[in-house]
């Protein structure tokens, strides 16, 4: 099972920080987290968000092993 992190105000609109999910692809993932959590499903496809395997950051779709971590991040600001 993948470990999923959610960060910033990511987590508080799912009210988790930390999973464990099964899921073969990061577009699967996405496809199973907004199916459960219509919220979630908006703010993960908000423009800035980032995701981040095995703290790389990936744009497009990525194969997810048993091992994988899935962090997800919201859009950041500077001061």
């Amino acid at each position: 099972m993948a470990r999923v992190l959610l960060f910033g105000r990511l987590s508080d609109i799912a009210g988790w920080r930390e999973r464990e999910l099964e899921s073969a692809s990061l577009a699967d993932l996405r496809a199973s987290l907004s199916a459960e959590d219509p919220g979630l499903a908006e703010a993960l496809s908000a423009p800035g968000v980032q995701v981040a395997l095995d703290q790389a950051i990936v744009r497009g779709d990525a194969a997810l092993s048993s091992r994988s971590e899935v962090a997800f991040l919201p859009p950041m600001s500077g001061g």
